[in-house]
């Protein structure tokens, strides 16, 4: 079915802050750091302008940006490879994340 010209395709909604913070409640796998594990998961998940929302809400919890996984990377270095990472790599670094 072809796309109408005079619709917008909508890409998804705004997430609420409710719908983003279920996020911190991850629970982690065993041997991995449960901050750099919900950090993950997040940047999976959520669109860049919703993980930015969400960095802001972990550290509110005194949650660790720079949490490390079992290979010693924080989650800035482990997606630094990433194709299209640019933008969420820069929302971690503004926040104070290291690689």
């Amino acid at each position: 079915m072809a796309e109408r010209k005079d619709k917008k395709k909508v890409i998804g909604e705004p997430m609420t802050d409710e719908q983003i913070k279920v996020f911190l409640d991850v629970p982690s796998e065993e041997g991995v750091s449960s901050d750099f594990h919900t950090l993950e998961k997040a940047y999976r998940a959520l669109r860049a302008e919703d993980f930015g929302r969400f960095i802001g809400f972990f550290k509110a919890q005194g949650r660790d940006l720079n949490a490390r996984d079992p290979e010693g990377r924080t989650l800035l270095a482990h997606i630094a490879d990433h194709k299209k990472c640019e933008e969420y790599a820069d929302l971690l670094r503004e926040a104070g994340g290291t690689a």
